[in-house]
């Protein structure tokens, strides 16, 4: 077993940015839905906390060199959207 060390730093409630050896990512949102930005594309996570059910997907920036993929980005951006109209909107 290998030795890990990561650092999370929150930036606003519901924002955090995570340092690790293997690189940085940014992860938006909290229980229940989540959204995280890193090297390797868009990992979107959705459960109902408390229940241990949930689910989880992953949109990746490149395929086998097919390039930038912005629906990845779409749907990162959907989610902060929803996230922030249920922060602050309802």
């Amino acid at each position: 077993m290998g030795l890990r060390i990561r650092k999370i730093v929150r930036i606003l409630p519901g924002v955090r940015v995570n340092l690790s050896k293997g690189g940085g990512s940014l992860s938006l949102g909290g229980r229940g839905l989540s959204v995280n930005l890193g090297k390797d594309g868009v990992r979107t996570t959705a459960g109902m906390p408390g229940s241990g059910i949930s689910y989880s997907t992953r949109a990746p920036w490149a395929a086998g060199g097919a390039g930038f993929k912005p629906w990845a980005v779409v749907a990162a951006v959907a989610a902060l959207l929803v996230l922030a109209y249920l922060a602050f909107g309802a």
